[in-house]
C-alpha cells in the first residue's frame, strides 16, 4: 500500500489515495482540555468544596469567553485565488448548496451535434454544448421543467473553439488520437488555464445552465506529452470544482472511476461512458451510496442494446441511456 501525499483544502488536509486502497479516513483533532478534580496544596493533596468548584468553572469559562471575543475573525476564501503549484483551494461541499445537486433516477439526454437540440424529449436533465447553444435554447427548457447542463472540455484544446486563440502555446501537448484538431492541456499549469476555463464557466453561468459537464478530467492516464500525475489530476479537478460551485454551477465527474474516492465529496453526480461494455460501473457505485446520480452512456458502435442493459442498470440505479458516438438527437432509454 502506498501513501501519495497530501493536498491542502482550506484548513483541512485531504490524504490521496490510490484507487486500489479502500476508502481513507479523515480525522480532525482538536484541543484536548483536561479538567482536575483537586487543587494542590503544600505538602498534601485537598477534595475541593463545592463552592470552589462552582468559583473554579466559572473562572474557566470567563477566560474561554474572553478568548473567542478577541480571536481575529477570518476573511472569507477567495473562489477566483488561482491556488500554486502546491496547493488547492476547494473546501467540502456545504448540505446547503446553493447550487443544483440532482438526484438518484433522473432521465436525460445528451446531444452535442445535430443542433439545433431537439426541445422535445421527455426527461429531467438536458447535456448540451456550451458553445453551440444560445441563452434562448437554456429559457426554453428550463420553461419546460427541464435543468440544462453545459458540455465543455475542460482537459483538451479544440481548434474550432472561439477562444482557441486564448490558449498559451506552452499548455498545449500532443494531439488527442481519434478526435482531429483536439490536443491534450498541460493541467499542472491552472494559473495559465485558469483565465480561459474561468471565461468558459462564466458563460456557462451567464447563459442560464444549471451545471457542469468537464470533458477530459482523467488526462493523466493518456498519452497527453507531459508527465501528469494522479495529483497534478485531483489538484485541477478540485480546482474545478470549487470553481464550478462558486458560480453556482453543479459540476460531474465525468468518467475517471479511479479518483472517485478523493473526488466523491466535492462532485454532485457522475457521467460515465461505455462502463457496461468496459466493466467498470461498480467502481462509480459509491455516488449512488451518497445519494448522488451516475448519468451512463453506452454506444451503439460496441455492438450492445438497451435490452441487454436495462436491467443492470436498474440493479445499479444508473440512468442508462444509449446514443451513438456522434451524440445527436437519437437516443434509447429503458422502458
Amino acid at each position: 500500500m502506498k501513501q501519495v501525499s497530501g493536498l491542502q483544502v482550506g484548513s483541512l488536509k485531504v490524504a490521496l489515495s490510490r484507487p486500489t486502497h479502500p476508502p481513507h479516513t479523515k480525522t480532525f483533532d482538536g484541543s484536548m482540555v483536561r479538567h482536575t478534580r483537586y487543587a494542590l496544596s503544600p505538602g498534601k493533596v485537598t477534595p475541593m468544596r463545592s463552592h470552589q468548584k462552582r468559583w473554579v468553572v466559572f473562572v474557566v469559562l470567563l477566560l474561554m469567553a474572553c478568548n473567542r471575543s478577541n480571536l481575529p475573525t477570518p476573511p472569507p476564501p477567495d473562489p477566483f485565488e488561482t491556488p500554486s503549484a502546491g496547493r488547492a483551494t476547494p473546501g467540502f461541499q456545504d448540505s446547503q448548496s446553493v447550487w443544483w445537486t440532482p438526484s438518484v433516477g433522473l432521465r436525460w439526454q445528451w446531444q452535442l451535434s445535430d443542433i439545433p437540440v431537439d426541445l422535445s424529449m421527455d426527461v429531467d436533465m438536458y447535456d448540451i454544448d456550451v458553445f453551440e447553444n444560445d441563452a434562448g435554447v437554456i429559457a426554453a427548457l428550463h420553461a419546460q421543467g427541464r435543468k440544462v447542463v453545459c458540455y465543455v472540455s475542460v482537459g483538451s484544446w479544440e481548434d474550432w473553439r472561439p477562444d482557441a486563440d486564448q490558449f498559451p502555446a506552452s499548455v498545449i501537448g500532443e494531439d488527442y488520437e481519434g478526435w482531429p484538431g483536439e490536443s491534450w492541456l498541460d493541467i499542472r499549469q491552472i494559473e495559465l488555464l485558469a483565465p480561459v476555463m474561468r471565461a468558459r464557466l462564466d458563460l456557462c453561468r451567464d447563459k442560464g445552465f444549471d451545471g457542469i459537464e468537464p470533458d477530459n478530467i482523467d488526462a493523466y492516464t493518456n498519452d497527453t506529452g507531459f508527465p501528469l500525475t494522479y495529483e497534478d489530476q485531483i489538484r485541477y479537478n478540485l480546482w474545478l470544482a470549487d470553481e464550478a460551485h462558486a458560480r453556482g454551477l453543479s459540476i460531474g465527474l465525468k468518467n475517471d472511476p479511479d479518483q472517485v474516492a478523493d473526488l466523491l465529496p466535492y462532485f454532485d453526480w457522475a457521467l460515465t461512458e461505455d462502463c457496461f461494455a468496459e466493466g467498470w460501473c461498480e467502481e462509480m457505485m459509491p455516488f449512488i451510496q451518497m445519494g448522488k446520480p451516475v448519468f451512463a452512456a453506452e454506444y451503439t458502435d460496441t455492438g450492445v442494446t438497451i435490452e441487454q442493459l436495462c436491467q443492470e442498470a436498474e440493479a445499479l440505479d444508473f440512468s442508462l441511456i444509449l446514443k451513438d458516438r456522434e451524440l445527436g438527437a437519437w437516443q434509447q432509454t429503458c422502458p
